[in-house]
């Protein structure tokens, strides 16, 4: 018996096969083995087609199934996790009428400001416990205004995930960490925010049926099966945005625990069992995959939008080696790069910097002193240390980074990257042998009642390595940081 995950990310889409009472993954794929293109028509703008989505996930489907050598009829369920904050507008025939709004996106930012203005902070912070900011709504107003057309003909709007359960099981539906993750919920009502919907004009018939995040949402539909050669009538049992799945697939549900991951994009996301919220919204706080009324579960997530897509652009621009080698690299010069600073804000407006959009910047270049690896170590560093700023402003909702658990993988992969947030956060850095996409499967698991809950899903989950805080090197780490906060302060004074 198996279980197939899915993990629609905004570079590839990864699909992961799980023995189900073993809970071992058994084959794996993504697609494309380059990343994929991201549409900037504009400074700012980030889309990508739904249909991308799919084809890629045809090919990642086709691989594994041909990888594991196993009849499509042992699969007992699938889970969907997906690049949060996305919007998908379609049709009444359910066709896409436009490219998708990605998370990366700034257009949507006057919007959610203006909006945060006038209907007040006190009662988008109360109920929303954010700012609409440039979230998925923001990014539907902005529609509204700039494409009425396109607007007129929407039947509903969907986040990423939702579109690829519409196309694998021909039904409309989201959920509450959905809507929060959109800024589409109000906690105090326990229901979506209706009230800043018609603030925006907005009609709610726009937004799909709520369905619990574990639970029978769908079943594979014959053209659904056809396509991905699988058999139909597959449940699909359990969607969530990526980083409220990447914490489920590190067993991260209660209050304390800790997430992390460095894709794309970084992240800390905590669990807090508080409606607490940061007045300026540089942190966001989301429903968690295991919340109910009776007992809250919220994530409080931090972003750094420019995290792997700083690597990445290095080894094709300007390295153009593989990212082992651009680490051994990095470790031959000291830390703190002889104070040569990388401000990573190079993948649109930083929700951390208030939703500043200033770019990335290489700050305190020597031409007699630098060289190649110096900008590599500083890139590491400077993402460390920008997810280091925006724990300090966390701390004040109330997590605190005493473990923070992360997949093996993307920049945790990395020597540098590792010790340095260890040093820089004073935490324990454990790192385990899991992904998007076996959380995704294991969800499906919980949802489709093969698992009695998510303690039995994860009863194999394998710690790999823990890295703990050299105190030598912490010091020297921290004397970096400051140097580096101090470039940043300096920089955001002047702009």
């Amino acid at each position: 018996m198996y279980l197939l995950g899915y993990d629609i990310g905004s570079s590839s889409v990864k699909a992961s096969l799980i023995e189900a009472e073993k809970g071992t993954c058994i084959a794996s794929a993504f697609s494309p083995k380059k990343e994929m293109e991201i549409i900037a028509q504009r400074p700012g703008w980030a889309e990508q087609h739904p249909d991308m989505w799919w084809e890629n996930l045809k090919t990642a489907t086709a691989e594994i199934l041909a990888s594991a050598r196993i009849k499509s009829d042992e699969i007992k369920a699938i889970g969907l996790s997906y690049q949060m904050h996305g919007l998908v507008c379609v049709d009444k025939h359910f066709r896409v009428l436009r490219p998708a709004i990605i998370w990366c996106d700034s257009r949507a930012v006057p919007y959610g400001e203006k909006a945060f203005r006038e209907v007040g902070s006190e009662k988008c912070l109360t109920h929303l416990l954010n700012s609409p900011g440039n979230f998925t709504l923001s990014k539907l107003a902005w529609v509204k205004e700039n494409e009425p057309d396109i607007y007129k003909q929407i039947y509903k709007i969907m986040l990423p995930g939702d579109y690829i359960a519409l196309r694998l099981t021909g039904t409309l539906h989201t959920t509450a960490t959905g809507l929060s993750e959109g800024i589409m919920w109000d906690f105090t009502e326990n229901s979506p925010a209706l009230w800043l919907l018609n603030y925006f004009g907005i009609d709610p018939s726009l937004l799909p049926a709520v369905t619990p995040v574990f639970s029978i949402q769908g079943t594979v539909t014959p053209a659904a099966a056809g396509e991905l050669g699988l058999r139909e009538g597959i449940p699909v049992s359990y969607r969530a945005g990526d980083q409220p799945n990447n914490a489920f697939s590190l067993n991260v549900l209660h209050p304390g625990e800790i997430a992390a991951t460095a894709g794309t994009s970084g992240v800390v996301y905590g669990i807090t069992d508080q409606t607490k919220y940061d007045p300026e919204s540089r942190v966001n706080t989301f429903v968690h995959v295991n919340h109910s009324a009776g007992q809250p579960r919220l994530g409080v997530l931090l972003c750094v939008n420019g995290t792997g897509i700083l690597n990445s652009w290095l080894k094709h621009h300007v390295s153009r080696e593989d990212y082992p080698q651009m680490n051994q690299l990095a470790e031959s010069v000291p830390i703190g790069s002889n104070d040569l600073f990388f401000l990573p804000f190079g993948n649109g407006a930083e929700r951390v910097l208030k939703n500043k959009n200033i770019g990335a910047h290489l700050i305190g270049l020597n031409f007699n002193i630098h060289q190649q690896a110096h900008v590599l170590r500083a890139a590491q560093e400077g993402i460390v240390f920008t997810l280091r700023y925006g724990l300090d402003i966390m701390k004040n909702t109330g997590i605190q980074p005493q473990v923070i658990r992360a997949g093996h993988a993307n920049m945790f992969l990395s020597p540098i990257f590792r010790e340095a947030l260890a040093c820089t956060t004073g935490a324990v850095i454990e790192l385990y042998d899991t992904d998007g996409a076996q959380g995704a499967a294991k969800g499906a698991g919980v949802g489709a009642g093969i698992y009695s809950s998510p303690n039995e899903a994860f009863r194999t989950l394998k710690k790999i390595q823990t890295i703990t805080p050299d105190n030598n090197r912490t010091t020297v780490y921290l004397e970096a940081y400051e140097k580096w906060k101090n470039a940043l302060d300096k920089f955001l004074s002047f702009i």
